[in-house]
C-alpha cells in the first residue's frame, strides 16, 4: 500500500546562505523606504545613487515558501513548479487537479 507523503516530504530546501542574503535584502529595503521615496519625490538621482545597492525593492527575488527555490515561481501560489506539483498531486492545494483531454 502507497503512503501518503506529508507536505515537506522529498521537497529539497535551498541553500541557508541564500535564504539569509534574501531576508537581509528584505530588511535593508524596509529600512531605506522612507530615504528612498523622500529622494525620488525631491528628483536627487545622485542621492539615490549614494545608498547602498540592496536599497533597492527590484535587488529582491520571488522565492518559493516551502522550499526558497528562486526559479520557476509560481506567483499565484508562492511556490515553485516543483512544490506546487508535489502538493497538488497529493490534494494538499484545494481546487486544482491534475488536467487530462
Amino acid at each position: 500500500m502507497r503512503r501518503k507523503l506529508t507536505i515537506f516530504h522529498a521537497l529539497r530546501m535551498a541553500k541557508t546562505s541564500s535564504l539569509e542574503k534574501e531576508k537581509t535584502k528584505t530588511a535593508t529595503v524596509a529600512k531605506y523606504a522612507a530615504v528612498r521615496a523622500e529622494m525620488k519625490a525631491k528628483g536627487d538621482y545622485i542621492g539615490l545613487s549614494l545608498l547602498p545597492r540592496n536599497a533597492s525593492p527590484v535587488r529582491l527575488s520571488r522565492r518559493c515558501q516551502v522550499t526558497g527555490r528562486k526559479r520557476a515561481f509560481i506567483s499565484r501560489f508562492k511556490l515553485s513548479r516543483i512544490a506546487f506539483r508535489e502538493l497538488a498531486l497529493n490534494g494538499f492545494i484545494p481546487g486544482v487537479t491534475k488536467s487530462s483531454w
